[in-house]
Formats: C-alpha cells, structure tokens, sequence
C-alpha cells in the first residue's frame, strides 16, 4: 500500500507545473496534499479511481489540506476538534479498517518567531489528538510538520539555529512525539543519509544547490513497523518548492 504526502504550494499553480502527470506516475492508494491555497469550489481536479476530500481555511488564498485515496474510509474528521486551531483546513483524517490516516499541514512559525508560542499550543494538542487515535487504532501520519529534526535534517543548521522550522523548542516538541510512541519513517530506514531533502527556498537557487531542509514526514505508530517497506523522497518531482515524500506499507 503506497502513500505519498506533498505540499504542493498552491495547487491551482502547482496543476499548470506537471502536478498531473506526476500524480499519475507516483500511482499512491493515498495521495495526501498541504498548502492547497483554495476555497471551495474554486477548482476542480478529478482523477479516475479516487475519491477526495478537502478541509479549507476560513482565509483566502491561505493554507489548506486535501487527501485523494483509492479506498473508501470509514469516517472523515476535519480539524482536531479545538477550536483555536481549526480555522486554519490544517488537518484531515480519514478512519480506515485497520488505521487513521493523519494529514497535517503544520502552522509556520514565521519571521522573528512570531507564531512560536501559537506553534507550541497547537503541537501539544495535535500530540494529543494523535495519541488519543493511536489508542483505537494504529496512525499513520504525513505531511509538512515544518521542522526539520536533526541537524542532518538541512543544508546548514549552524546558521538557521533560531529561525523557524529549526529551533530548539520546535525540534524538542518534534523528539517528543517519537517518544510518544512514534517512528519518523525515513530515519527508520536510512538513519544516517545526508544530503536529502524536501524543502528548498525558492531564493539563492536553493533547489540547485541542494541547499534544503526535510520537513515533511511520514510519521507512523510505533506497532506498525513490522508493516514498513520503504521510505522515498522524490526530490526529482518539481511544480512546488518541496517535493513528495512516499511510505510503503506491507
């Protein structure tokens, strides 16, 4: 069973850079997306076979979460249920027979740190609405968490110590979630690979110089590691400043 997680940065602008014939390619069973950027309505993307569901901001133009999957779920939630977070479409979860599937697209916490302290509520309540799903069903969460966890993580962790996606509070907040019982999938197979990433600025010809950041995860409850396969990063896939990133289940 194959899943593939990709903050596509505007899915409206990311359709018109090759986003179908790679949906296409990556052939997912589930095919989760961040950072639509889209209001109800405003576009619409079929593709045979799946079926999809979308959790939108109440802002325009502005954040968004969407999954595409082959397989009918049980249930569909949107949101965790706290109302300080859920304004923002950052997360869907689709019940399934023998899993949740977790999509989530994590808030930033932006120039000058000036969503940290939002950042830091809302990872102990997402924590939390994980570990409450984990205790009736094994989680299998994806998206851009915004963090880059270890300094093998990105290109240079000396000089983005204190910026956003690489700070000591967010990183703590990131280890303590795997304590919880959780395992960063490609750590899981390829604990020491350098050099691989999922996120590039778009300035300084980032992307050309490898010079990222892994900030999107497949994170999954501990009790499915006998069910791991692999783990990809699809730094050859273009049409967004990240790429996709890919689980396979057994």
């Amino acid at each position: 069973m194959k899943f593939i997680s990709w903050n596509v940065n505007g899915l409206r602008a990311c359709a018109g850079k090759g986003f179908d014939e790679a949906f296409k390619a990556l052939d997912a069973d589930f095919f989760c997306l961040q950072e639509t950027k889209m209001q109800e309505g405003q576009f619409d993307l079929h593709f045979e076979g799946y079926k999809s569901y979308w959790n939108f901001a109440d802002k325009k133009g502005y954040s968004g979460t969407s999954i595409y999957t082959r397989h009918e779920p049980l249930s569909v939630t949107y949101g965790i249920g706290i109302d300080e977070h859920d304004h923002e479409g950052r997360v869907i979860t689709l019940e399934m027979e023998d899993f949740y599937l977790v999509n989530v697209y994590t808030p930033n916490s932006q120039d000058g740190l000036k969503r940290l302290d939002y950042r830091m509520r809302w990872e102990d309540d997402f924590q939390n609405y994980l570990k409450q799903l984990d205790q009736k069903k094994p989680v299998i969460a994806c998206g851009d968490m915004n963090v880059a966890h270890n300094e093998i993580d990105l290109k240079n962790p000396k000089s983005n110590r204190k910026n956003a996606g690489f700070t000591d509070e967010e990183r703590e907040k990131f280890g303590q979630l795997l304590h919880k019982g959780f395992i960063d999938t490609f750590r899981f197979f390829y604990p020491d690979q350098k050099d691989i990433y999922s996120w590039w600025s778009y300035r300084f010809h980032a992307r050309e110089k490898n010079a990222g950041w892994r900030i999107d995860y497949f994170v999954v409850s501990e009790r499915l590691a006998e069910r791991l396969d692999d783990a990809k990063i699809h730094n050859e896939v273009f049409g967004s400043d990240h790429c996709p990133v890919e689980l396979t289940l057994k």
